[in-house]
């Protein structure tokens, strides 16, 4: 059974029209995996070295079985991110006749067979014969090793169950942020010491079996877990059938006034939560919110005179780093449906305004809740008040500017992680309008007056560019209708 499921992907891979570019793509994502998981070996043997420098540790063990929980937790984090769901694949294997558990099985092994399930292994192997071996014999260090891997491989399962169950609710979302306060705030604010309350757990294994066969049974119930879930809800519109309910009428009302281009921005809105690589930039754009903290809270940055220059790319990236990610595909977005504006009496007007509002808003909500930062100094509010300004008067349009050479199409299914659709070069400049183009206009007052005088200079010429912004916003639009039948055109090629 096994072999024939293997035997249609093969054959649904090699028939596909793009299946050159597809292979092109794969081998070189597996060549950037063999050599990211060599840096995971080498790191893993010479992790004793490192551990005994890097913490002026005598105790090489003691010191990574105290930390190690912080391991799980960044583990939770990027899986949570970058692991895939086998959901969407349902629909090429629900038509066959064949048994629904089958079909289940299949995709949760091959959702198994990763990089990610390698990391841990890699990782610790080297260090448990080389560190743990010697000094508490080999049935310790394959004891240790057994719970330490076992336990990253029950995450996986966790993983899918807890990313299709709650990944759309507040639930997931409160979750994750819970999983970033643990391990990037228990040790830095002094709350508790998460490492030496768990470290007990992990020397356990060194005295005792029970520990690997306790998370075996583990790995096993959350593997049962994960296919209990799909295998009761085995059809598309199962899993999909509460995210639309929750969905269908999320509008945002300040966009009603702006007749055609509001509603096209209330519909983009729609479109970024329902589809899952947008709904990824949205929720980054939550966690880069916290971006302040690594930067704010460390005395390094700050100065006898003032705040340290680089606060003002914190600023501009803190009140803009949504627009920035989403911008940055600014009509990949709607390359399935492009046909559909052009022939629309002033369709594409209205979706490059509605774009823009959809942008000010964003960057609106992003400032508001970056008002908080200021318990950290009067002048940080005038940096993301200055920044804000110069974001939705300047960086705005530079970036819509860059993002209109030469779109690619993209599909809005798959997730933002390792997806390089409807990327190309312009994409990887964004960067510079964001980390150039405020301190084109805040070095100059700053060096001849005062930083206060350059953060003034940054705030009136993004007002000056928001008064300009009908102008502005014109000349976008008009630069899409010149090149509509080439955008048109690449936008039909299949993905």
């Amino acid at each position: 059974m096994i072999l024939i499921l293997l035997k249609l992907e093969l054959l649904k891979t090699m028939r596909s029209t793009s299946f050159a570019k597809s292979a092109l793509v794969a081998i070189f994502l597996a060549f950037l995996a063999v050599i990211l998981l060599s840096y995971v070996l080498l790191l893993g043997i010479f992790l004793k070295e490192i551990i005994e420098k890097g913490f002026d540790s005598s105790d090489a063990y003691a010191t990574l079985s105290g930390v190690l929980i912080y391991f799980y937790l960044f583990e939770f984090m990027y899986r949570y991110f970058v692991q895939k769901l086998p959901v969407m694949e349902l629909q090429s294997f629900l038509h066959l006749p064949l048994k629904k558990s089958r079909i289940i099985q299949f995709l949760l092994g091959r959702s198994f067979v990763s990089p990610l399930t390698l990391i841990a292994l890699l990782l610790f192997a080297p260090f448990a014969f080389k560190e743990i071996a010697p000094r508490f014999g080999d049935l310790a260090a394959l004891s240790w090793l057994g719970s330490v891997v076992m336990s990253s491989w029950s995450l996986h399962w966790l993983m899918l169950w807890f990313k299709q169950k709650f990944e759309d609710s507040l639930i997931g979302l409160g979750v994750v942020f819970l999983v970033l306060l643990l391990g990037a705030g228990s040790n830095y604010y002094g709350w508790f010491n998460l490492g030496a309350l768990m470290k007990p757990i992990f020397d356990w294994s060194l005295t005792s079996v029970f520990p690997p066969i306790i998370m075996t049974l583990v790995f096993l119930s959350l593997y049962r877990l994960a296919y209990s879930y799909y295998y009761r809800n085995a059809y598309l519109e199962d899993l999909v059938e509460e995210e639309e309910a929750r969905f269908l009428n999320q509008n945002l009302g300040i966009f009603n006034r702006f007749g055609l281009a509001g509603e096209l921005a209330n519909l983009e809105w729609k479109l970024i939560i329902r589809h899952k690589k947008s709904r990824t930039y949205l929720t980054l754009a939550g966690f880069f919110l916290l971006y302040g903290l690594v930067f704010y809270t460390s005395p390094q940055y700050r100065t006898e005179e003032g705040f340290s220059h680089l606060f003002v790319f914190v600023g501009s990236f803190i009140t803009g780093i949504f627009m920035l990610q989403y911008g940055q595909l600014f009509l990949s977005w709607n390359s399935s449906n492009f046909d559909f504006f052009l022939n629309k009496k002033g369709g594409i007007e209205a979706l490059v305004k509605g774009k823009y509002l959809l942008f000010i808003a964003t960057s609106i909500l992003c400032y508001i809740v970056s008002v908080p930062y200021v318990y950290f100094g009067w002048d940080i509010l005038l940096i993301h008040t200055a920044a804000f300004f110069f974001n939705i008067g300047v960086v705005m349009h530079l970036v819509v500017f860059l993002a209109l050479w030469k779109p690619k199409p993209m599909d809005l299914n798959k997730g933002a992680m390792f997806n390089y659709e409807g990327v190309g070069i312009a994409q990887f400049l964004m960067i510079i309008p964001m980390m150039v183009a405020p301190y084109l206009i805040y070095f100059p007052f700053a060096f001849l007056f005062s930083q206060y005088a350059g953060l003034l200079a940054l705030a009136i010429v993004g007002m000056v560019g928001i008064i300009a912004f009908p102008y502005l916003s014109k000349l976008s639009a008009q630069r899409v209708l010149s090149n509509k039948y080439q955008i048109s055109s690449s936008f039909r090629q299949e993905l």
